[in-house]
C-alpha cells in the first residue's frame, strides 16, 4: 500500500478555495483507493474534510493524532500518540511515502520543511489562499535549500497534485 499524507490547515472555517480543492483531492485520490491508505494529523478543517470525501468513496483514513485528542469521526484508524504537535507531525511524514500540502499555515508549512528535511517526496497544492502557496518562493530552483534533499513539485492542479504523489510514492 502507498501511504500519502497530507498537510492542511486545522481552521474551523477553511478558505473555500482550498475546501475546493481538498474535496477535489480526496475524490482523485480515491479513485486509487485500493492502492492508496491516507494518512492525516487526525483533527479538524482541511483534515477533516478530505477524510470525509475519502471515507464516503471508501478510503481508508489514518489520523495520527497529537496529545490525547479524539480527532475527526472521519479517521477509520486513530493513532493516539500522546505527543505534541511537531513529535506527531515527525511520526505521520516517517510513515508517508509522500506528503501533499493542501493549504495551510505555520503548521502546514512546518511539516512541508520536515518532510524535505527527512527527503520525502513533496507535492504542492498552490493557489489555496494560505500561506503554504508561498513555499513556492523558497524554492525558485526546486529544492528548498543548497542540500538538494528532494526536489518539491507545485501545482495548481489537484490531479496533477495526485498523479505526482502515486508516481512519487512507488
Amino acid at each position: 500500500m502507498i501511504q500519502i499524507a497530507i498537510a492542511g490547515s486545522s481552521d474551523s472555517q477553511p478558505l473555500p478555495k482550498a475546501v475546493e480543492k481538498a474535496k477535489e483531492f480526496a475524490r482523485e485520490l480515491a479513485k486509487y483507493k485500493d492502492r492508496v491508505v491516507l494518512l492525516t494529523g487526525g483533527r479538524g478543517g482541511i483534515m477533516e474534510i478530505v477524510s470525509e470525501e475519502f471515507t464516503k468513496l471508501g478510503g481508508i483514513v489514518i489520523g495520527i493524532l497529537p496529545e490525547k485528542q479524539e480527532g475527526n469521526k472521519f479517521n477509520t484508524i486513530r493513532i493516539k500518540t500522546g505527543m505534541d504537535f511537531v513529535e506527531r507531525s515527525a511520526i505521520m511524514l516517517n510513515s508517508a511515502d509522500v506528503l501533499v500540502v493542501l493549504g495551510g499555515g505555520i503548521g502546514t508549512m512546518v511539516e512541508a520543511l520536515m518532510a524535505y528535511d527527512y527527503s520525502k517526496p513533496i507535492v504542492i497544492i498552490v493557489d489555496t489562499g494560505y500561506a503554504s502557496d508561498r513555499l513556492e518562493l523558497l524554492a525558485i530552483d526546486g529544492y528548498f535549500d543548497h542540500k538538494k534533499l528532494v526536489k518539491v513539485k507545485f501545482t495548481k492542479s489537484v490531479k496533477e497534485a495526485v498523479k505526482f504523489a502515486i508516481e512519487l510514492a512507488k
